[in-house]
């Protein structure tokens, strides 16, 4: 199967209209309703389910724009890769949301420098949950990221799992406790990932929230490890108990032979082990 008709087949399931569909690609309708035909008679289903006033992708549509869009991104990652190999020197790339390291980025950094199979390193800084995304568009290598998060096509190994704590601001209801429970913030510990994410989801970096939880904006939940780098006043951190632990992963693409990432996983392995051997409390809870 080509490329380009997977490309129009995901255009037109992403639009659900063809001339919309063609404007994106720069054709016009009729070539790509021909070549749509094409794709549906080679490979015998029906993709779309289409009516004088509509376009809707069939059962059979639906499991190939995911099979598709993975298929496209990992062509599309060949190319990146094998442009960035033959670039003057070798290098990987690590991408790690900047408050989303559980204080492990430079231990494992520093590991890793000591491998014999290591490479110049440069660490990308990205958005919440968008280093999936790179590593399956070829723009990094390997990545810190915190659980749960998108796996397809990704190998991940788990480093760290740490408590949660509240932000608050210092003249919340709940900031005189010792401890807070999910229940006193209204969750269950079901719901913690989507509140987590619908937070994070709009756009705002720790500073911004932390800054909005100290006028007593929100209320969120954090890693305990974050707590020790971003002190603010008029925010207090509180334990939570009752919550399900921030999991801290390394990724890396499922068909990476190199073993330079190789080595950056068994350095990032061997750094969390030792944390856990010597049962570091290094991210005390602010009083």
């Amino acid at each position: 199967m080509e490329s380009r008709p997977l490309r129009y087949f995901v255009a037109v399931a992403e639009e659900l209209n063809f001339a919309r569909a063609a404007g994106r690609l720069g054709i016009s309708p009729p070539p790509l309703s021909r070549a749509i035909r094409q794709l549906e008679t080679d490979l015998g289903v029906t993709l779309f389910e289409r009516t004088t006033h509509s376009v809707a992708l069939t059962r059979a549509g639906e499991v190939l724009l995911a099979e598709a869009r993975f298929a496209l991104d990992a062509l599309d990652a060949a190319g990146r890769r094998a442009q960035r190999a033959a670039g003057p020197e070798s290098k990987l790339v690590l991408a790690v949301k900047a408050d989303g390291d559980a204080g492990l980025l430079e231990p494992v950094l520093e590991r890793y420098a000591a491998e014999p199979a290591s490479v110049p390193v440069t660490v990308r800084l990205c958005g919440w949950q968008e280093q999936p995304r790179l590593l399956r568009l070829g723009e990094a290598d390997a990545a810190l990221v915190f659980e749960p998060f998108d796996r397809t096509g990704l190998d991940s190994e788990t480093l760290a799992a740490e408590p949660r704590v509240a932000a608050l601001a210092a003249t919340h209801p709940l900031a005189d406790r010792d401890r807070v429970l999910l229940a006193d913030l209204g969750l269950r510990p079901g719901e913690v990932h989507r509140f987590i994410e619908e937070l994070r989801s709009r756009g705002r970096d720790l500073a911004q929230l932390l800054t909005l939880i100290g006028l007593g904006d929100l209320v969120t939940l954090l890693p305990t490890s974050v707590t020790a780098r971003y002190p603010r006043p008029g925010v207090v951190y509180r334990p939570v108990p009752d919550a399900p632990p921030a999991v801290l992963a390394i990724a890396w693409p499922q068909q990476s032979r190199s073993t330079a990432t190789a080595a950056l996983v068994r350095a990032a392995a061997s750094v969390a082990e030792s944390v856990r051997a010597r049962g570091e409390d290094a991210h005390p809870v602010q009083p």
